[in-house]
């Protein structure tokens, strides 16, 4: 018998202690576990059932869809669309919002959901996951739009991703701290395996695509430079790298022992001031990493403080240890 408790359990025993709570919210947690224990499921055995490869379509982005992509957008969207709890969603694979088809009752929440982060990774056997959002649908609201979506990162009731590798995990947070699950996959649940999850402080490993240094803007190139001088240099320290291409990978090694994560603006597009989405990935980890104790921002500013201006909008996104992303920051600002 586990004597950690299960998910539900956990999320039940925490909405107890808020006053009015009616029990919605746990129950749209369920329903979001229930989906992406099935995406988890569907990754696992996606060579054995032809589903890895490419789709032949392209998201909203313009980027090439795997067919696992379409098929976790479709797991999201059939799981949740019926429940009652969601007034309306938003994919990051998905142009418009995703309304709630009229047969079916609407509940007082907003949910957006990267369906399967990292994909370009699906083939090569690499960790992939799923990341969400959940704000609330504004009171006087029957009918959202885009625009009731557009709240700042710091409205977010709760951010979450699912991380689908060795094991599949489910990280958390309701603005409480950050608490991680592990799928016991011969029971079907999530178990509470890593409480309280904090970041360390200080790190001596960054992760970014150094294929892009010479599109970076200086204070990033400056960052970058000094770290790599190592002990010779002004850090005093060696570094590490990492980039495995997956933010949800990338996420929870930071959680689990540290680092800073770096997706920083470039020059290549002007159009696209980042390459990341707010809405389906800069939120929702921002909010994780600044309830584990870390940090996260464009360079300029705080990443849960933009107002958004579209579903899809882009940002840079620098997260992680609080010492090395306020270093970060002040390069910025010295510029």
């Amino acid at each position: 018998m586990h004597s950690n408790p299960f998910l539900t359990q956990f999320i039940l025993e925490e909405q107890r202690s808020i006053p009015n709570a009616t029990g919605d919210f746990t129950g749209l947690l369920n329903d979001i576990v229930t989906a992406c224990k099935t995406i988890s499921h569907l990754v696992n055995r996606g060579g054995l059932i032809d589903i890895l490869g490419t789709a032949g379509t392209e998201n909203i982005q313009g980027e090439g869809q795997k067919k696992l992509d379409v098929i976790s957008n479709d797991v999201m969207v059939n799981s949740l669309e019926w429940t009652g709890h969601l007034s309306a969603m938003a994919s990051e694979e998905i142009e418009e919002i995703i309304p709630i088809p009229d047969q079916y009752p609407k509940g007082k929440y907003l949910l957006l959901f990267d369906p399967l982060d990292g994909s370009s990774n699906i083939d090569i056997n690499i960790s992939v996951g799923t990341i969400f959002s959940i704000l609330r649908c504004p009171d006087d609201v029957s009918e959202p739009t885009q625009e009731d979506f557009l709240q700042p990162g710091t409205q977010q009731v709760c951010a979450g991703f699912c991380v689908y590798g060795p094991t599949t995990m489910m990280v958390l947070t309701t603005g409480h701290g950050v608490n991680g699950f592990t799928l016991d996959q011969d029971i079907g649940e999530f178990i509470l395996t890593h409480p309280d999850m904090t970041i360390p402080e200080d790190t001596m490993e960054f992760a970014i695509n150094m294929s892009n240094q010479r599109f970076w803007a200086a204070p990033m190139q400056r960052y970058i430079e000094d770290c790599l001088q190592g002990k010779e240099g002004c850090r005093s320290k060696n570094f590490n790298m990492r980039w495995v291409a997956s933010m949800v990978s990338e996420v929870y090694r930071i959680l689990t022992r540290g680092g800073i994560f770096m997706y920083p603006w470039d020059s290549r597009d002007p159009g696209k001031p980042g390459r990341l989405r707010l809405m389906y990935e800069a939120n929702p980890m921002s909010f994780i990493v600044e309830q584990a104790g870390g940090i996260s921002s464009t360079g300029d500013q705080r990443i849960l403080e933009i107002n958004p201006e579209g579903i899809h909008q882009r940002v840079p996104v620098i997260l992680g240890s609080k010492n090395e992303v306020e270093r970060v920051i002040a390069y910025h600002q010295e510029t």
